[in-house]
């Protein structure tokens, strides 16, 4: 009981504190981490993969580099690339992953303004000069100018930076400042935020912030669609570039009232709805409005074209043509570059392509707060189960089963992931599952061994050790406490013993009996049986406890015969060693019998007490009576149909009222021989006329089996009777019994 109580307590605590970590009441790095690792692994298994061809890249490669110079390039060249990719490419809608913060100086322009009003400030053919290069030279106007005639979504990011600078301007709010009102929604916040110069953004149709939110380990998994800065809700870039492609409509946000599960009584946003002619883009975004990445595929899933090869339209025709474009970059020194469940190096510019196609496509992964109270739920279901169901099982089931426990636990976290498109948390209940178990198997190895231990101790001089394995893995059933019980007990007698013992040296004798009782126990032990003693000369064993044994009655049987057989080889071993040869007789008897552990305070013994004991104690002193080897009583026959036993006689033994039938078991019914079964037969007539008290004709059967059989004491034995019988009268209500009163 200790033990169970041990498995359970250890147990309901694991599951405790998984439950704690599910439910949001405290987060466990470790599970987080490992949950981390089956989402990527998910992802990676079930990416669609192939390219898609409605969303291109722009490349600042390293080929653009070296033909244009390093970065950051003019802005005269950004208006050409931009001009270029519309008016020559046809592309529809241009995304760019970079912040323009600071004025473009390289055209010199301010060089010359600065000589214009200092010492050219009187020179007349200066200034006018100046006047007609200053449109040519005005970088920034001009790249204001060209961005406002096409639909271009500028990118800026926030920080956090205290009471930081704000750089630059932002765009207009994506939701009104009431649009959350009276709800407490746990978005992500910054302090400070570097922005596009305010004529770009006035310029641009949008902007969004290119913000993630890496995971504990520093990989993009998520990014928030909506974040929160001075009161002001703001959209990401790719969720104002899907605006733009849909006709910019006006986000909707759909919220869930907050639960406990939810954390902290926050209200949760649920998703993003983006109505449009063609139909509503319905974004499903977690807690803080983040959307998990839908990454394609690997590095190389969207066309990448390099700004180069716009600039200097070396693009085939059509390339570019009615495609979403991002311009970012992918070299080494510009530093955008993050880690990603698909590679440890991914470009940034490629995170915003995969968010733009998925939200197009409706291929956003959920994890809506329910998901929480279905991990809770699944996590109490797989700990109970596994803590009342695991420790009725042997080693073997238990992990058959707690494996095909875990098959269906990940096979329904696979089916919601693929076929509901819901991120399910499964760290958790694998951990359970695995912690569960190899607590079982410990308190299996540990607690079993002890088991055996006790086991062995309280029964190995009784049982064999294969019983006390079969024991032990149930140890709790068996103790040594009395109980009645349905069981068969043999006693097992050496004849002539006093005389032999008398013709023997001291060690002759006690080896001689060593040996006898190691032959005679070693039977026992084969056939299951329990030894109870040894006394004196005789063998007390029984056979049903304290391992239940449905055969009891006939393994005490078959082991009779086989130590009458062994006797033969024990005696053919005396015989050259110059001992005795022995002669055994054993009783058998079964009934229902009191077992346990027996005696004073000083000692006791595991042993058998009742009438049906007593019973077989009479029946192996009748044994050299009848001149038989074994006698069994009827109880003991009834049991054993497949063996062929010889009727006795019906006896009255000294203790008990009732009569007995008492019978010899010959041997297993198949390997009787035909002069054998002729020979019963014979002898169970003469049996039945015995009883009858047809003597002349009992007497001649009895004659005719004493010729075939002069060996066997049995006939001859109740010739002697018949003849006694004969001479005094017999009461009308003689019915064959003999009665034995010592």
């Amino acid at each position: 009981m200790k033990q169970q109580f041990a498995r359970y307590a250890l147990g309901l605590i694991a599951l405790a504190v998984l439950l704690g970590h599910a439910a949001n009441f405290y987060q466990i790095d470790l599970i987080t981490r490992l949950d981390a690792i089956v989402y990527d692994t998910k992802l990676r298994f079930t990416m669609p993969r192939g390219i898609d061809e409605r969303v291109v890249i722009l490349n600042i490669d390293e080929k653009s580099l070296t033909e244009i110079g390093r970065w950051a390039w003019s802005r005269d060249r950004l208006a050409d690339l931009v001009t270029t990719a519309f008016d020559r490419y046809g592309i529809v809608l241009l995304g760019m992953d970079a912040v323009f913060s600071e004025p473009d100086q390289s055209s010199g322009l301010k060089v010359l303004e600065d000589l214009a009003r200092g010492r050219l400030q009187s020179d007349t053919p200066f200034q006018s000069a100046l006047s007609e290069l200053r449109p040519t030279l005005d970088y920034d106007r001009r790249f204001a100018e060209v961005i406002r005639k096409y639909p271009v979504i500028l990118g800026f990011y926030f920080a956090d930076s205290g009471e930081g600078p704000a750089i630059g301007a932002l765009p207009p709010p994506v939701l009104p400042r009431d649009a959350l009102h009276g709800h407490r929604v746990d978005l992500a916040a910054w302090t400070s935020y570097t922005g596009n110069r305010p004529e770009f953004q006035q310029a641009a149709i949008g902007a969004g912030h290119n913000n993630g939110l890496p995971d504990i380990d520093g990989v993009s998994r998520r990014i928030p669609l909506i974040v929160e800065y001075a009161g002001n809700y703001y959209a990401a870039l790719s969720l104002a570039m899907v605006r733009a492609a849909i006709g910019n409509p006006q986000p909707q946000v759909s919220l869930q009232k907050g639960a406990w599960l939810s954390g902290a009584g926050y209200d949760t946003l649920d998703a993003i709805d983006l109505p449009s002619g063609r139909g509503t883009v319905r974004i499903p975004v977690g807690r803080h409005a983040d959307v998990l990445i839908p990454y394609r595929g690997e590095q190389g899933s969207f066309r990448y074209y390099s700004a180069a090869d716009v600039l200097a339209e070396r693009l085939p025709e059509g390339a570019l043509r009615g495609k979403i474009a991002i311009l970012g970059t992918t070299a080494q020194g510009l530093l955008d570059l993050r880690s990603t469940p698909v590679d440890e190096a991914y470009p940034g510019v490629e995170v915003q392509a995969n968010l733009v196609s998925g939200m197009l496509d409706g291929r956003l992964k959920a994890s809506p707060p329910y998901l929480l109270g279905v991990e809770v739920t699944l996590l109490t279901l797989v700990g109970l189960v596994m803590l009342f169901w695991l420790p009725n099982y042997s080693p073997r089931n238990a992990t058959l089963g707690s494996a095909a426990l875990l098959v269906i636990v990940i096979g329904m976290n696979l089916a919601l992931w693929q076929y509901a498109n819901l991120a399910a948390q499964l760290a958790s209940v694998l951990l359970l599952t695995v912690l569960l178990y190899g607590l079982h198997m410990s308190f299996g190895y540990f607690f079993e061994s002890t088991s055996r231990r006790r086991l062995a101790k309280l029964f190995g001089q009784y049982v064999p050790p294969e019983l006390v394995k079969e024991m032990s893995r149930n140890p709790d059933r068996y103790d040594m406490e009395g109980r009645s019980a349905e069981l068969t007990v043999l006693f097992a007698d050496i004849r002539g013993f006093t005389s032999l013992s008398e013709g023997l040296a001291p060690q002759a004798l006690a080896r001689l009996m060593n040996d006898f009782f190691s032959v005679m126990t070693a039977v026992i032990r084969e056939h299951r049986g329990t030894l109870d003693k040894y006394i004196g000369d005789a063998i007390m064993a029984f056979w049903g406890a304290p391992v239940d044994d449905a055969l009891h009655a006939r393994h005490a049987v078959i082991s009779a015969l086989q130590m009458q057989s062994k006797l033969g080889e024990v005696n053919a071993d005396f015989g050259r060693r110059g001992l005795p040869k022995l002669a055994i007789g054993i009783g058998i008897n079964t009934g229902t019998m009191t077992v346990g552990d027996m005696g004073s305070r000083e000692r006791k013994a595991y042993t058998v007490l009742g009438d049906a004991v007593n019973l077989a104690g009479r029946l192996v002193a009748l044994t050299a009576y009848y001149g038989v080897p074994i006698i069994i009583g009827e109880a003991t026959q009834s049991f054993v149909p497949d063996i062929v036993c010889r009727e006795l006689d019906r006896v009255r033994v000294k203790g008990r009222g009732e009569s007995v039938a008492i019978y010899e078991p010959i041997g297993v019914a198949s390997e009787l021989s035909e002069p054998a079964k002729a020979e019963l037969a014979l002898w169970h007539d003469a049996l039945a006329q015995y009883r009858a008290q047809q003597w002349s004709a009992a007497v001649v059967s009895l004659q005719h089996l004493a010729a075939l059989a002069p060996e066997r004491r049995l006939y001859v034995l109740y010739l002697e009777r018949i003849t006694k019988l004969r001479e005094q009268p017999l009461s009308a209500a003689w019915d064959g019994v003999w009665q034995f009163m010592r």
